[in-house]
């Protein structure tokens, strides 16, 4: 039996992939997704290798993640819960695609991931799959094996000689990309306590952030941030520098209990400094651009984009259908944004676009602007009919 196992060299998978070779009698392949991990993919691919896997495969999708992932979610408004910026959640698909695909042209019979039982990746790994590939099997060693703990596998890991970067003294598991860092499990299962200082790797710690804030100036261009400070940069690299950016000033953390596509509570750390950056930078546009009820249409749909994304349904029609419309509204969501970075804060600095419904003639208190202000008499008058009809009819307390 062959099969392709998606690997990133953690705890999980490093065991996933002497279980597969011993329980399956199977020749495994690994695939590991460059999105940003940096030289941990090809220690992944190494450790793969020497670990029995008889191919590794180690592929650069950092610009595919970015430009076909992450910016079409970002053009949706999409926040999980209303502070999640999806960032494990839209990794998923992209590292899915491609295990199906690598599957396909080396003949296996199966995939597999080391996503456990009572997560959401299990869910949008294999939504993926079987959306591009309805014949395949899924192999997923969380839901068959008895290995129930972190010890317990550090156990198998250490009979096995397998090395793993988890210790019992750093009992947090991480997940990281180009959008974000994702810290879970351990020390942080319990909502009360605070996330360990050293935790993060992206970001600052606000409080030691530099004491002067930064000018930093965003450009946006259909919808999607196109160069920062003038400088034009493709989308990883662009989503990289603006990762460096925030992350000296400790933008983008958060520590938050989400509900999980599977029905249980979890508490989850993200630090996504760029993602945070074009998050405000796109709202600051859209202010100006979007008419109202565009506006708050799309925020509303937003909440189920971001479910969708969420959950697992990338490849499923409604999304597909969710982002045309995305795509149309942000067509017009092009200009400049100006914030001011420190300690955490996103304070901004000015907006301007060539695209601009804000019309300062009309708003104005010093000019007349084509506006007769005796017009409001009437749309109030007609606005409260049915509140002064309701009124008259209702007894008096």
């Amino acid at each position: 039996m062959k099969i392709v196992l998606a690997y990133s060299g953690g705890l999980d998978t490093s065991i996933i992939l002497k279980w597969l070779i011993e329980n399956y009698n199977a020749e495994v392949i690994t695939f590991t997704a460059d999105i940003g991990q940096g030289e941990e993919v090809e220690e992944a691919r190494r450790k793969a290798l020497q670990t029995g896997a008889s191919k590794a495969y180690a592929l650069d999708l950092r610009e595919e993640f970015v430009r076909d992932f992450v910016f079409p979610m970002m053009r949706s408004g999409a926040l999980y819960e209303g502070y999640y910026l999806l960032g494990t959640s839209i990794a998923r698909p992209l590292i899915a695609k491609h295990l199906v695909r690598i599957a396909q042209e080396e003949g296996a019979e199966a995939i597999a991931h080391g996503a456990t039982g009572k997560g959401n990746d299990q869910v949008r790994f294999e939504l993926t799959a079987y959306a591009l590939k309805p014949d395949i099997k899924v192999i997923a060693p969380w839901r068959e094996w008895n290995l129930v703990s972190r010890p317990q596998m550090m156990e198998y890991a250490a009979m096995h000689g397998i090395p793993v970067p988890t210790t019992l003294e750093k009992p947090y598991s991480v997940d990281s990309n180009l959008l974000h860092n994702s810290f879970e499990g351990g020390v942080l299962e319990d909502p009360w306590a605070e996330p360990p200082a050293g935790m993060f790797r992206l970001t600052q710690d606000p409080w030691q952030a530099p004491d002067e804030p930064e000018l930093v100036e965003i450009q946006v261009e259909g919808g999607d941030v196109v160069a920062v400070n003038g400088e034009r940069l493709s989308p990883a690299n662009l989503l990289a520098k603006l990762n460096e950016i925030g992350g000296r000033h400790g933008i983008g953390r958060v520590d938050l209990v989400e509900n999980r596509f599977v029905g249980m509570k979890s508490r989850g750390v993200y630090e996504t400094p760029g993602g945070t950056l074009i998050y405000h930078a796109r709202r600051a546009v859209e202010s100006l651009t979007l008419d109202r009820e565009v506006l708050h249409q799309r925020d509303q749909l937003s909440v189920k984009y971001a479910e969708l994304v969420y959950n697992g349904f990338w490849f499923a029609p409604e999304r597909e259908a969710l982002q045309a419309y995305m795509d149309h509204v942000a067509k017009s969501v092009s200009g400049t944004v100006r914030f001011r970075l420190y300690k955490g804060n996103i304070i901004l600095a000015g907006r301007k676009s060539p695209l601009s419904l804000y019309d300062k003639s009309l708003v104005s208190f010093d000019e007349k602007g084509g506006y007769n202000q005796a017009d409001a008499d009437g749309f109030i008058k007609l606005n409260s009919l049915r509140l002064r009809v309701r009124a008259k009819a209702q007894p008096k307390d």
